[in-house]
């Protein structure tokens, strides 16, 4: 249930903004989204954008708005929902609220290597859950690295699980999320990436887990000097289009812009990759305590969470034996 504030903005919102337009005979679409625009991933929207005007020779803009300009990550999520908004970019870790079957993405150390995570992405398995929110009006159309998430504190680094007992970690409104952090023994914070700065100034939480261009651009680094590579999750991020606009596109149009899509993850790879090291960079000119623990005993405590699905949800265990097997 949306809280009735939230109701009245997404109303307002939906008046303003129309989602599909075709003025003139050119179809706009707007595309809302909660990132920095120093992120890697706004940058592989607007380039997106930039290729479906040139497969369309102009008859198709689409328009980003960044930084929360039109709601927060879950807003525009129901916004597609609705069809008061085109498209948003999401956390996969967010869409398992809308797309339960999603939530196998957020799963710690599923994947072995980046290999394995692009052969799973980018084949039946991936378009199986990019189809996975269609029924609740949201059909995913690739997706984008989001890199590996560690954890990053304020007072005293993470070497192994037994160093987060006791710590609140923010974690994102998801309950995979919620269960991974309980399963090294930490206690999940759920905090909106908004306003999880102040919550680390205040010491609302101890710390957080990330990738590294997103340390970087949301300026945590500068409250927590400790950041522990333990890489426990690989989530990636999801463009999605709301259907009630996807099923007012031509066929033309649906292609124009799954293909604008699909080259738009190419370029954001090779962008990811860039600002990775770059970030890295940054975090330790700015004097952040980089440290590399041995990913081992994470593996081994966060086997609670597969033993635990296998129990109550064997139809999703069967899955990760699926991708393991890949």
């Amino acid at each position: 249930m949306m809280k009735s504030t939230s109701l009245l903005g997404m109303i307002l919102i939906a008046v303003i903004f129309i989602g599909c337009s075709r003025p003139g005979g050119v179809r706009i679409l707007k595309l809302g989204h909660g990132l920095d625009t120093s992120h890697p991933v706004h940058e592989a929207m607007l380039y997106l954008a930039k290729k479906a005007e040139e497969k369309s020779g102009g008859k198709m803009i689409v328009q980003v708005y960044p930084n929360q300009q039109l709601g927060t990550e879950r807003e525009l999520v129901e916004l597609l929902q609705i069809g008061s908004l085109s498209m948003t970019k999401v956390s996969t870790a967010a869409m398992e609220g809308f797309a339960p079957e999603i939530k196998i993405l957020g799963q710690p150390y599923l994947f072995r290597d980046d290999e394995h995570q692009a052969r799973v992405l980018e084949g039946p398995i991936g378009e199986q859950l990019l189809a996975a929110g269609e029924k609740y009006w949201l059909k995913g159309l690739c997706f984008y690295d989001a890199g590996k998430r560690s954890f990053y504190t304020i007072n005293t680094p993470v070497e192994e699980p037994e160093d987060i007992q006791g710590l609140k970690v923010r974690v994102m409104e998801s309950p995979t999320a919620v269960n991974m952090v309980q399963s090294f023994g930490g206690s999940p914070t759920p905090v909106s990436f908004g306003e999880l700065y102040t919550a680390l100034q205040q010491g609302i939480v101890d710390g957080a887990e990330n990738n590294p261009p997103s340390l970087v651009t949301s300026r945590h680094y500068e409250v927590c000097k400790y950041y522990s590579l333990n890489e426990h999750t690989a989530i990636p991020d999801m463009m999605i289009v709301s259907t009630k606009v996807w099923d007012t596109l031509s066929e033309e149009e649906k292609q124009w812009l799954q293909e604008a899509a699909d080259e738009s993850a190419v370029y954001q790879f090779k962008l990811w990759e860039e600002s990775v090291a770059e970030s890295m960079e940054i975090l330790k000119e700015a004097g952040v305590n980089i440290s590399y623990p041995d990913k081992e005993p994470f593996r081994k405590a966060a086997e609670k969470v597969y033993e635990a699905m296998k129990v109550n949800d064997p139809e999703m265990y069967a899955l990760v034996e699926k991708i393991r097997e890949y």
